[in-house]
């Protein structure tokens, strides 16, 4: 799962994993997260979701951090945004486009989430992920929930996951377990699971998937 991966993915147009409409979950438990008006909300790995125009309708500002440049490109084109685009001091690989949206601001960083650090990004009051942990295999993932607690400063986190019989499919998206979230957010997190109802996969529609919804609070709150 390297970047060229993702890259060739963009460019030949298969990202089936974008959705044409807002994440009903998103809008059914965002609530949970107890954001005040204006809190600024880090979406990993976002491509050009919108739902993170959805975020920022309701009051807030976006921190968004994506590998392929295309992606972040075709999201601002797509909403009628007309960006500004920021090299990063220290590393010419890093850039972020910057632009306004329903009066709040939407900050999407070109770059390896791993090369980021909190200073780079400011600080972070929710993370919602979508799409980020099920994308990694599973050497990457305790790494890449260590980089977001890193990141956001422990931040709450509401996590959406998918489990299934991975004798069926491989991924990505790969199937997470109870056991897996534990192991990776436990030391620092409370975790309450919201839901765990039944999911249809575009990339096999026929197998058995269950999406489920985490709430992660930070157990120093």
């Amino acid at each position: 799962m390297n970047s060229e991966f993702w890259q060739s993915r963009w460019q030949e147009g298969r990202i089936g994993f974008h959705q044409s409409e807002v994440n009903p979950l998103l809008i059914k438990y965002f609530n949970h997260l107890n954001l005040p008006a204006g809190s600024r909300v880090l979406v990993p790995l976002c491509g050009k979701s919108i739902d993170m125009v959805w975020l920022a309708e309701h009051g807030h500002d976006v921190v968004g951090v994506e590998l392929v440049e295309t992606a972040v490109q075709e999201f601002f084109a797509e909403q009628n945004i007309f960006p500004t685009v920021h090299q990063h001091a220290d590393n010419p690989a890093i850039k972020y486009y910057q632009g306004q949206l329903a009066e709040q601001t939407i900050t999407l960083w070109v770059a390896d989430i791993f090369a980021l650090a909190a200073d780079d990004i400011g600080d972070i009051d929710a993370v919602y992920d979508r799409a980020a942990l099920i994308a990694l295999p599973a050497d990457t993932r305790p790494k890449y929930s260590d980089q977001i607690q890193q990141l956001s400063h422990h931040a709450s986190q509401l996590l959406l996951t998918l489990n299934y019989d991975q004798n069926e499919w491989a991924g990505p998206p790969f199937s997470i377990s109870h056991d897996q979230i534990q192991q990776y957010y436990s030391d620092h997190y409370q975790i309450a699971e919201l839901e765990g109802e039944p999911a249809t996969l575009n990339a096999n529609p026929e197998m058995t998937v269950t999406e489920h919804v985490w709430l992660l609070n930070n157990k120093q709150d």
